[in-house]
């Protein structure tokens, strides 16, 4: 697989749509980004994961938060035979109270994995909560980067961000 298929991939399983959205943050859009659409399908999700795994470098473990970037880091971890964790938006309030599932041991180096990247708000959080706990993180992969400020956000926080395919590839193959 490859990164023209995933381009074709992302376009055929409408998992990129066209017309008129309302983001999570209420602007408006004329396209819409659900990698979900496309990472539920076991071959598309194996292309997406091959995809990534070239990108690894030193990193031990992989990360994704809940909800989209999980299948992706289950399937690079399994791909790369790494182990991962899942990063919840907010730590938990009962039970254990973590914010981190899995085993992050301090000092570890950590790939982000995400699904989509508009503004960088998500990485953000991923990070800061990796880094709290002790993880080291240096570089990110995105699925799609609807480059909107998110590699300007990871940027900031001295996080390469790696984008598989960004928005402007996708709307020049759709015309």
């Amino acid at each position: 697989m490859s990164i023209d298929n995933l381009k074709e991939q992302l376009l055929s399983t409408e998992a990129v749509m066209f017309g008129e959205f309302t983001l999570t943050s209420g602007k408006k859009s004329n396209f819409y980004v659900n990698i979900k659409k496309a990472s539920t399908q076991p071959e598309i999700l194996k292309n997406i994961s091959e995809c990534m795994k070239v990108h690894l470098s030193d990193e031990q473990i992989i990360a994704g938060m809940e909800l989209g970037a999980v299948p992706l880091a289950v399937a690079l971890s399994l791909e790369a035979k790494l182990p991962y964790i899942i990063i919840r938006k907010q730590a938990r309030e009962h039970g254990t109270g973590k914010q981190i599932e899995g085993n992050l041991p301090e000092g570890t180096k950590v790939l982000v994995v995400e699904d989509v990247a508009t503004t960088g708000g998500s990485l953000v959080k991923t990070v800061n909560a990796i880094r709290e706990a002790g993880g080291i993180v240096e570089r990110a992969i995105v699925v799609v980067d609807r480059e909107e400020g998110g590699a300007e956000a990871a940027n900031e926080l001295k996080v390469e961000l790696i984008p598989l395919v960004k928005i402007s590839e996708l709307l020049e193959e759709k015309k």
